[in-house]
This record gives C-alpha cells, sequence and structure tokens, in this order.
C-alpha cells in the first residue's frame, strides 16, 4: 500500500512539472499569481524581461508590489486601482493595449499585456502574459519626428513657392530661402553662392543668427583648395568637420562668425551647376549625421523653385499640384473613407489638368475593371461601380498591361470594350498612368478629353507624379484596415485559445485531481480504520491521476506538440506526415531553430497539409525546409485541385503569425495546377552555424 501512494505522489508530480514545461516554453512572458497575488510561476522569459537572475528571486513576492507599484510619475499606485488585479477579484479578463511595469533595478519600461482568471485549488488566480512594447514606441516616436521635419521642409518649401509666384526679387528670394533652410535643418549659417567658372563665387543669399561678412552681392575669391572643399560636384555634397584645416579667404571668414563645421550641395538647374548652398554649425555643436543628404534633398527641391522664377506660370502650376496634394493628404490624414480620397483625387487632378473627366479605376483578379471614382462633364456618364471587362488597345488596358503610362489621341484606332464604351461618351483621347501600391499595379488614373487637339505633352507625367502619391494614401488605408483585421484577428484568437485553455482545465484535468485527492484522503482513512476499501480507493485514485495526466498532455499537445518540443521541426514535420491520408515525402534540412520559429513553421506545415487532406484532392504532396541567407524557408506543395485563398481564415492566421516574426507567406494556387504554400521567417542574426544546412535537392 504504501508503495501505491508513492507512485501516486510521483504522478502527480509529474503532471505539474509537464504542465510548467509547457508554460515555461512559451516564448511571451506569462506569470501565474494565487488568490493572494503572489507570484507562484514565472518563465524565462518573464524572469528575463523583468531583469531577474532566477524564479527564485520573483517566487512567494506580491505581484502589484514588486511590478506594478507605482505611476509613471513615481507615486504610488493603490492596488484596489490597479486594472490587472480584477481576474482574482472579479473573475474578469482585462487588456491593456499601454501600461508599464518596473524591473528588478527600478526602471519602468512600457508593455501591453493580458491577464485573465484562472482556477486554482485554493481559488481564483491570475495569469498574465505581457509584451515588452518600448521598442515598438520608439519607433513610433521616431517616426513622428520624422514625419514633423518632413511637413517642417513641406510647409517651408510652400511659403517659398508662394514668395516667388508673388513675383518677389530675386535678392528676396533667396534671403528667404536661407531661412527656411536654417530653421528647417537648425543650423547656424546658411549661405547661397552663384558660382560660374573662371569667376568670384557671388553670394546671393544667405542667414545667420550672428553677425557675417556674406552680404548678397559680395564676391569671393574662391582658392583651388577651396573650390574643392566648398564647391562640390552635381551629385556629391560634401561634409567638413573643420573649416580650419582648409584654408582661405571664405573658410577664414566662416571660422570668425563661429562656425567651425558645415555641409555643402550643390543646386542644378536645367541639368546644370548653378550653384552651392553651404550650412554650418556654431562651435561647440555636433555636425548633425547625414546632414549633407539632408541639405541636397532640400537643394533639389529649392532648385525648382529658382528655375521658377522666369516662369509664373509654370510656378502657379507647381503651386496649383502643391495645393491639391496637400487638401488630398489632409483627407488621408483625417483617415478619411476610401471612397472620399478617391473622389478628391479625381477631382482635384481634373482641376489640375483642366480635362473633361477624371476617373480612378481599380483592376480585378478577373481581368475586368471597376470604376472607383469619377469626375467631371462625363462622370455620369461613367459613374462610380461601372465595370468593364479589359482587352484590346485603349489606355486602360495598356496601363494593366505594362504598368506604364499610356496614352490615345484618337478613338478611331482603338479596340476593346473599353473604347466602345468610351466613343460611346464621344471622347476623342485619353492619358493615364498607373497606380502602383505593394508592388503591384492596383488601378490607373485616367483623364480625358472631348477636345480635338491632342492633350498636352507632358501630361503623363504630371499623372504619374499625382499618382505616385496618391498610391501612397490608398496604401496607407489598406495598411491601416489590414492592421485594424490583424489585430483584431489576434486578440479574438488570443481570447479563445485562453478561453479554451481555461475551459478544458476546470472540465477536464482539475477535476480529475479534485477526485484524485478526494478518493485519497477516503483511502487514508481507510487505512487509519483497517477498512478493506483502502487498496481499492487507491486504484481508484490512481486511475484518476493518469487520467488527468492525460488529458493535461492532450491539452499541451493544442498548444504545442510535444513531438516538436522534444524533437524540432523535422520530428514535427515526420509527425504530421505520417498522419495523412496521402503519402507526403518531406526533407527538412535544418537542426533546432528558435522555438517561436519553430512553432511557426510547424504551423504553417500543419495547415498546408490540413488544406490538402481536406480539400485538394491531391494524390500526394511534398514538404522542405531549409535555412538560406538566415531565412528559414518552408514549401509546402500538392498535385491537388488548386484553388485555394490567401484569405482563408487558416492562411490569415498564419499570415497574422509570420508577420509577428517579421516573415510572410505566399500562396500559389491555379486552377487544376496544385497548390504551393511558401514562408520565409527571418532567424536572429546570432543563430549558430549548425542551424543552416544545404538546399533539399528537389
Amino acid at each position: 500500500m504504501p508503495d501505491s501512494l508513492t507512485d501516486l505522489a510521483g504522478l502527480l508530480v509529474d503532471a505539474e512539472d509537464f504542465l510548467a514545461t509547457v508554460l515555461e516554453t512559451a516564448p511571451q512572458p506569462i506569470w501565474v499569481v494565487d488568490p493572494e497575488g503572489v507570484i507562484r510561476f514565472a518563465n524565462p522569459a518573464a524572469i528575463a524581461a523583468l531583469g531577474y537572475d532566477s524564479a527564485d528571486e520573483l517566487f512567494g513576492r506580491h505581484s502589484h508590489d514588486t511590478i506594478h507599484h507605482s505611476r509613471p510619475d513615481g507615486t504610488p499606485y493603490p492596488a484596489s486601482e490597479c486594472r490587472m488585479l480584477l481576474p482574482r477579484a472579479r473573475g474578469e479578463t482585462v487588456a491593456s493595449d499601454l501600461d508599464w511595469f518596473f524591473r528588478r533595478d527600478g526602471s519602468m519600461f512600457p508593455v501591453s499585456y493580458v491577464s485573465a482568471p484562472i482556477a486554482m485549488p485554493d481559488g481564483r488566480g491570475a495569469v498574465v502574459a505581457f509584451t515588452d512594447i518600448e521598442d515598438r514606441l520608439r519607433a513610433e516616436e521616431a517616426l513622428r519626428e520624422h514625419d514633423d521635419a518632413l511637413a517642417s521642409r513641406e510647409a517651408s518649401l510652400r511659403r517659398i513657392a508662394t514668395l516667388v509666384a508673388g513675383g518677389a526679387a530675386s535678392v528676396e528670394v533667396f534671403a528667404a530661402i536661407t531661412r527656411e533652410v536654417a530653421q528647417v535643418l537648425r543650423m547656424a549659417l546658411v549661405i547661397i553662392w552663384r558660382n560660374e567658372p573662371d569667376r568670384p563665387a557671388t553670394v546671393v543669399g544667405a542667414w545667420s543668427d550672428r553677425p557675417h561678412p556674406f552680404q548678397a552681392g559680395t564676391s569671393w575669391p574662391v582658392e583651388e583648395r577651396t573650390a574643392a572643399a566648398l564647391l562640390p560636384e552635381a551629385g556629391r555634397p560634401t561634409r567638413i568637420e573643420d573649416f580650419g584645416a582648409i584654408g582661405g579667404t571664405i573658410p577664414d571668414a566662416i571660422r570668425e562668425t563661429g562656425v567651425r563645421a558645415g555641409t555643402g550641395a550643390a543646386i542644378i538647374v536645367d541639368g546644370e551647376v548653378w550653384g552651392v548652398m553651404g550650412a554650418g554649425v556654431a562651435e561647440g555643436e555636433p555636425l548633425p549625421a547625414h546632414i549633407e543628404d539632408r541639405l541636397a534633398e532640400f537643394t533639389e527641391l529649392v532648385a525648382t523653385a529658382i528655375a521658377n522664377t522666369a516662369s509664373g506660370e509654370q510656378l502657379a502650376r507647381l503651386a496649383d499640384e502643391q495645393a491639391a496634394l496637400r487638401r488630398v493628404a489632409t483627407l488621408v490624414a483625417r483617415e478619411a473613407p476610401p471612397a472620399e480620397v478617391f473622389a478628391a483625387v479625381a477631382e482635384e487632378l481634373g482641376r489640375l489638368l483642366d480635362v473633361a473627366a477624371t476617373r480612378l479605376v481599380r483592376y480585378e483578379q478577373d481581368e475586368t475593371t471597376t470604376i472607383v471614382s469619377s469626375w467631371g462633364r462625363l462622370a455620369d456618364e461613367a459613374p462610380v461601380g461601372t465595370r468593364m471587362p479589359l482587352g484590346g488597345h485603349n489606355v486602360i488596358s495598356l496601363v494593366a498591361r505594362t504598368g506604364r503610362p499610356a496614352r490615345i489621341d484618337g478613338y478611331a484606332e482603338a479596340t476593346g470594350p473599353i473604347a466602345d464604351y468610351g466613343r460611346r461618351l464621344n471622347a476623342r483621347g485619353a492619358v493615364g498612368g498607373p497606380i502602383v501600391v505593394a508592388g503591384r499595379c492596383w488601378g490607373a488614373m485616367i483623364v480625358s478629353s472631348r477636345e480635338t487637339e491632342p492633350m498636352p505633352a507632358g501630361t503623363e507625367a504630371w499623372i504619374e507624379e499625382f499618382a505616385e502619391l496618391v498610391a501612397t494614401a490608398i496604401a496607407n488605408v489598406q495598411a491601416r484596415t489590414d492592421l485594424a483585421a490583424s489585430r483584431a484577428r489576434v486578440v479574438a484568437a488570443a481570447d479563445e485559445e485562453r478561453r479554451r485553455v481555461v475551459r478544458d482545465l476546470h472540465d477536464g484535468a482539475q477535476q480529475r485531481l479534485v477526485h484524485t485527492v478526494i478518493t485519497m484522503k477516503l483511502a487514508r482513512r481507510a487505512l487509519e480504520h483497517g477498512d478493506g476499501t483502502a487498496s481499492a480507493l487507491v486504484t481508484e485514485a490512481i486511475e484518476h491521476a493518469q487520467q488527468a495526466t492525460a488529458e493535461v498532455r492532450e491539452l499541451a499537445h493544442g498548444i504545442l506538440p510535444a513531438v516538436l518540443t522534444r524533437g524540432g521541426l523535422r520530428a514535427g514535420v515526420e509527425a504530421l506526415a505520417s498522419r495523412m491520408p496521402v503519402p507526403v515525402e518531406s526533407d527538412v534540412s535544418v537542426n533546432r531553430l528558435p522555438a517561436g520559429v519553430e512553432a511557426t513553421a510547424y504551423f504553417v506545415v500543419a495547415e498546408a497539409l490540413t488544406n490538402v487532406a481536406k480539400h485538394a484532392r491531391a494524390n500526394g504532396a511534398t514538404v522542405l525546409a531549409w535555412v538560406e541567407d538566415c531565412t528559414l524557408r518552408v514549401r509546402v506543395r500538392d498535385d491537388g485541385v488548386g484553388g485555394a485563398r490567401l484569405d482563408g481564415s487558416g492562411l490569415l492566421g498564419l499570415t497574422d503569425r509570420l508577420a509577428a516574426l517579421g516573415g510572410r507567406l505566399q500562396v500559389e494556387s491555379p486552377a487544376d495546377g496544385g497548390t504551393l504554400v511558401a514562408a520565409d521567417i527571418p532567424l536572429p542574426d546570432e543563430l549558430p552555424q549548425s542551424a543552416e544546412r544545404s538546399r533539399p535537392r528537389r
């Protein structure tokens, strides 16, 4: 009898250790607290993220007092106000996209977390899974700073363009340019030089926050050494760390103003070096990294304003274009609905080019095109939603085939259903340009005319320039939609998985273990009273413990298969292949990889083979996996009927999971051509060389 009790205790310990092993292998930081809020478990990812050396330093400590005790401003954070504790108190699952935790050294870091209730023998505890979002917030801040700098530059250029369009004198224009550049790039001194061969350099504009001798109209001798440093050639901006190392009249005068370092970039007008813009920082201030490239970008745009001082009509056209683009950009910034953005784009382009009609069309997968926006005198005759088949010699079909701008100056030679439609509208000519989104020709922008004269040369360039920016707006709208959908799917999947784990633990293994404990107590009481039922009770308890162990193992397999945890991706794929109803050849040429990568690759193969078994009607399949260029490449191919779609729920979930690792999923599934599911997952730079092996010969 004692031996039986000893065996039972061993089985219980094994089950607990097995569940702990499953949680410890999770790549996301996780900890578990008991009904009193005391930390009873923390996986290695959580221990590392919180800055501790071992689990012993966390176990037994109150979670709120240890990790969440203060507010970001340093004031105490009462546990009664902490939403993360609600799962223990009320049984609610709570989540936060932005919160804060404290590490062992007292440093605070931003996190997102989910805290869910979990039933424990002595009451209700909580399991918390969190993610360190410090890098993400830092990247978002850098992006905001970049956007602010870009907006500042664009605003500066608009002010310059307005000044030129108003007919201001050249001296006033150049003075404004130097002032704007100094403010945008935060320079202490900015000078625009007009330099011509074999002549002194002439200052045409200058600005500084200190006294300086570089007044507009003054000429300065250019020594040979100075010319090499201060008068860069086209496409070769310079960076000068110390003007004192150059010598010469101009460097000496710059140094006397208190400027010690600077940069210069050529101003190119009509393909020739017109002059140079130079900028410098005050003594003691570092010369910003890549400042020469930023100055060069600015001079490229400023050169347009300089060239346009001789053409008020061209400048007005540029101002109109910038204003039109600004209005569209405002809509995009407000996250206006796509239909509103498309309508604004069509109207802005139509008014800018003064044409009879403007249309935005989207290319569909079935070789048709749909009008998504229409403006002008032909708008009512070509309403939004009109759908026409591609084909023939017409602008929309030409753009779809070539991905380039196209023009038809007369409909006499145009062919195809779209050309017939244009003739019914009495259109005389059309010009179109592609809208390229994420490397794919998403659609086209088309302008149509009823005039007998062809549309002006250069219309393609106007459309193409506008279409590039419009494509960015479309991509941003799609990215927001995809991101929202991805987040919703991830949250829903995570919630469902948590509910499943809690439900299965509560209804299955937990009840078995409770029954085991009760039966063992009855067995002990029977032993104490010499009752002959003790042996049967122990046997019953052992059976319940074994069943609980089996149910925990099955639950763990639903999270991550044991064969994958123990044997890696190769063993996991072989296990999947062995259960398939059709032959599957596998060649997994990799050793052990990071757990998250192995799990993601395993689920890709599992989903692909599930589709083979359920839908493909295939005679066989192959699975290949190898490491190439620090990327795990997984390919699953079958010889079935094809027709698989990437927007199915299973493949969408894989797309989200791969995106979390920086990977991507592609599906090629032509009708009756079989299906190829291809996944590429980037690997850490520190991956051991032993993990990379040769590509399979298939």
